[in-house]
């Protein structure tokens, strides 16, 4: 299966392979207590909110992981 910025949170968090790579991208992000309350929202939607923004958290950054977490997932 392919992340797409439509793709949730939860969906990213539940792939010990996509968990790695978020964690490359911004480090400690998996742990953080907070990710647990987003879960259920879309990329596209986390990236609509200013507190993505203050957290250096870009649509191109997020691009880049999930082209590196589907070109992992293909090699699996």
């Amino acid at each position: 299966m392919a992340y797409t910025l439509d793709s949730t949170l939860g969906e990213i968090l539940a792939d010990p392979q996509a968990v790695k790579i978020l964690d490359q991208y911004m480090p400690g992000a998996s742990q953080n207590p907070m990710m647990a309350m987003a879960k259920g929202m879309s990329l596209k939607m986390i990236l609509s909110m200013p507190q993505a923004a203050q957290l250096g958290l870009t649509q191109d950054k997020v691009e880049a992981m999930l082209d590196q977490v589907n070109k992992g997932a293909k090699a699996a």
